[in-house]
């Protein structure tokens, strides 16, 4: 019987301890406490990765500090657009979706993707159209509206630029879950908001299979950082490749992958598991919100050291 364990992460970027007030990192901590207990809960009771992932994006969707479902960054119309997808390893199947609004949990959709239809990506309209045959009701705009989330697009339009969230201890980047079960399977789900003031209909590595999300019967990965960099370096796929090819161990090839990223002026990082139960969270940032549940416990990190 296989070790079964969990990992999460809520974003990475610049995240600095002197910046952060108690209250704040408390809730921070918090929020990945009631994901990480949420997927293990049902690992724990033998269920699959899969679901386990899955109900553990559902609980950092549902919290308004992280950048993904309820806490969505808003677009350069003042909008949410979110992206979102998941990967069962034992089966090699994925399903994902992007563009989609006003969708409480994206990583659902993302689900019935994968679970009822021949696709893996459905974008925009057509996803929405499909949401709509599947039974998926729609949350007002209000539900998705936070202040802080709107100041960060009034001071992004002010300055004239996109951002990622980077630039202060606020909601960061992406969400996303990894896990092995009892049974040795192996999952992955990532959810995301995307960047603040986004134009043009911009789609980063969160719904791409490769990029920001893989799982495979060697490791799960689930990404998050600068998504156009995550893009070109099929980050989370390398990883199980550089296991597969060159035989290397997860922490190896987890860290070998991020010095990748680092070395084309990537930045962000990335959550792992192998079919052993070992996990591997490297980053080339300030920090990254993140956390593991096993057998042994549970265990949560913000900063770098």
């Amino acid at each position: 019987m296989a070790k079964p364990v969990l990992a999460i992460h809520g974003g990475a970027g610049t995240v600095v301890r002197s910046l952060m007030t108690p209250a704040l990192e408390a809730e921070y901590r918090s929020g990945l406490e009631t994901a990480l207990k949420s997927g293990w809960s049902i690992l724990n009771a033998h269920g699959s990765a899969l679901d386990a992932v899955q109900a553990a994006v559902i609980a950092l969707e549902d919290f308004p500090l992280f950048n993904a479902g309820r806490g969505a960054v808003f677009t350069h119309d003042g909008k949410q657009q979110m992206d979102a997808s998941i990967m069962d390893g034992s089966r090699l199947r994925a399903g994902s979706v992007a563009e989609v609004r006003n969708i409480k949990n994206p990583i659902k959709l993302a689900r019935a993707v994968m679970d009822r239809t021949e696709h893996i990506l459905l974008a925009g309209d057509g996803a929405m159209q499909f949401a709509a045959e599947q039974g998926f009701s729609l949350e007002p705009d209000e539900y998705f509206f936070t202040e802080h989330r709107w100041l960060q697009l009034q001071e992004a339009l002010a300055a004239g630029r996109i951002q990622l969230d980077h630039s202060a201890p606020k909601p960061i980047g992406t969400v996303g879950a990894v896990a092995c079960d009892s049974n040795g399977r192996l999952a992955a789900a990532t959810s995301t908001g995307g960047m603040t003031n986004k134009k043009f209909g911009r789609i980063g590595d969160t719904p791409l299979i490769g990029a920001g999300t893989f799982a495979n019967d060697v490791c799960a990965v689930s990404c998050t950082g600068h998504g156009e960099f995550f893009m070109l370096s099929a980050t989370a796929y390398d990883v199980a490749a550089r296991m597969a090819y060159k035989g290397i161990s997860l922490a190896e090839a987890a860290d070998a992958a991020i010095g990748h990223l680092t070395a084309i002026r990537g930045e962000g990082g990335l959550i792992s598991v192998d079919r052993s139960g070992h996990v591997a969270m490297p980053f080339n940032c300030e920090g990254m919100y993140r956390g593991k549940i096993d057998e042994s416990g549970l265990n949560l990190g913000i900063y770098r050291d």
